[in-house]
């Protein structure tokens, strides 16, 4: 089931860079008192009610900018002609958000921009069954004191609903925002009907061959193939059956290093990418056999492991490769050398454009998730930890040991083990990449990352 999608809109410092550290509780976005300091969009999570959704910060509209060409205030140096590609990427975000918070703030009162902006908004809504998709709610930023909760009243004429008075700064009124905020999106939440089917991303850098392989894996063009890098823009769901299994395959836009993203829509294509990660149960990590392992694919490996995703490194265009008896075995070393840290990972070699070994690709994709969704009974686990510890105690550290007392496996996707131990302060990263591999002995867990986690006895 996926997350909703709640955007943040609205002219430039208006605290929509406040407003979303507020709402995901971190100090993730720049923030700045001179407009257009936020380019680029960023996406957290957030929870409120009981609900998970995403928040997209973007950079501040000013439509008198863009149609006048002339500027109404003084922008962040670099950040002039940027204009376009900040208006471009929050309408983009419009587009694919659940819910739409339209900051505005008081001390300006209503400006034309403002004004203008709605209008977008209102242009950008959709009829769907009666109402205006996506909801729209109009915020009023800065509402420190009584008199500016007042003042905020004279919104109304924007005809976007009730304004709702806020400190982002301070925190003031966000609780009766986000109750608002999740009272749109619960009723569609609810009724979405449950997905059982395995859901695999294709990621990689841009021009890898994603959508050629989809193509191949589905066998009809349902995806355009192009060799323009950044063709793909969005994260494209495929659905298809496999020896009975359903399957969705997730065709997303290539991944380039933070430094090389131009700004606009293939910032949020990344976004999206890294959104399709998070919600696969497999991801399918290409990599171009005449590059070879790049540093990109080494950070893509590293945004997966970061989302505790499993994965299967599939090393496409292979038949470009001149290859002699050691080949294979020579490349495969390359691969586990450049991501050492995934070396539980299956490595595949293809060519998407010929077919060559694409019929594997599936059943290794089904087999890793398999994998993901395998327990260890308690009486098996503990057996393994105390074999574990006999045949390798823990260093010491003060004079101290780490001791075992028990451990059990609280969940799967991604396997989960709770290890009760005398200090956790005790254990050293080493010996707890020993545990782990002394549990893959006996159970592979194939392209799945192992999470451990540590209960002291006052915990």
């Amino acid at each position: 089931m996926r997350k909703p999608v709640v955007a943040l809109v609205g002219r430039p410092n208006v605290g929509k860079s406040t407003l979303f550290n507020r709402l995901v509780q971190e100090r993730l976005a720049v923030v700045d008192d001179v407009p257009g300091t936020t380019r680029d969009r960023l996406m957290a999570e957030a929870e409120w009610g009981g609900y998970l959704f995403d928040v997209v910060d973007t950079g501040g509209i000013d439509p008198t900018q863009v149609s006048a060409g002339k500027q109404k205030a003084p922008l962040s140096v670099g950040s002039a002609e940027f204009i376009e590609e900040i208006r471009t990427q929050a309408e983009i975000a419009i587009r694919e958000a659940d819910v739409v918070l339209f900051l505005t703030d008081v001390q300006n009162g209503v400006t034309p921009a403002d004004e203008e902006i709605a209008q977008i908004l209102r242009r950008f809504q959709r009829e769907v069954e009666g109402e205006p998709w996506p909801p729209v709610l109009l915020v009023v930023n800065k509402c420190e004191t009584e008199s500016s909760r007042a003042q905020a009243l004279q919104f109304y004429e924007l005809g976007m609903g009730d304004p709702f008075p806020v400190s982002a700064l301070h925190g003031k009124g966000t609780g009766d925002l986000l109750d608002a905020v999740v009272d749109t999106f619960k009723s569609w939440v609810g009724e979405q009907e449950e997905d059982d089917s395995v859901k695999i991303s294709i990621v990689g850098k841009p021009n890898v061959g994603k959508s050629t392989l989809l193509n191949r894996l589905v066998g009809e063009p349902r995806a355009i193939v192009s060799p323009i890098a950044g063709t793909t823009r969005d994260a494209v769901d495929t659905r298809l059956e496999y020896e009975g299994i359903p399957i969705t395959l997730i065709d997303t836009a290539g991944i380039r290093r933070r430094g090389k993203v131009a700004p606009g829509v293939e910032k949020y294509s990344v976004l999206r990418s890294m959104q399709a990660i998070r919600r696969s149960d497999v991801a399918l990590l290409l990599i171009d056999a005449e590059q070879g392992v790049t540093a990109q694919d080494a950070h893509i490996a590293g945004y997966i492991l970061k989302a505790w995703g499993s994965a299967v490194v599939v090393v496409n265009k292979w038949d470009a490769i001149p290859k002699d008896s050691y080949t294979l075995n020579e490349y495969t070393a390359h691969v586990r050398q450049e991501l050492n840290f995934m070396d539980y990972v299956p490595v595949l070699f293809i060519s998407a454009k010929t077919g060559q070994r694409v019929h594997k690709v599936l059943p290794t994709a089904l087999q890793v998730q398999e994998e993901r969704l395998v327990r260890i009974t308690t009486g098996q686990l503990n057996r393994l930890m105390r074999e574990a510890v006999d045949r390798h105690p823990s260093p010491s550290k003060g004079g101290k040991h780490l001791k075992i007392y028990y451990a059990s496996q609280v969940s799967s996707a991604p396997p989960t083990f709770v290890l009760h131990v005398n200090d956790p302060e005790l254990a050293h990263f080493t010996y707890m990449r020993y545990l782990e591999n002394r549990i893959r002995e006996h159970y592979p867990f194939l392209g799945t990352p192992i999470r451990l986690l540590l209960r002291g006895r006052r915990e």
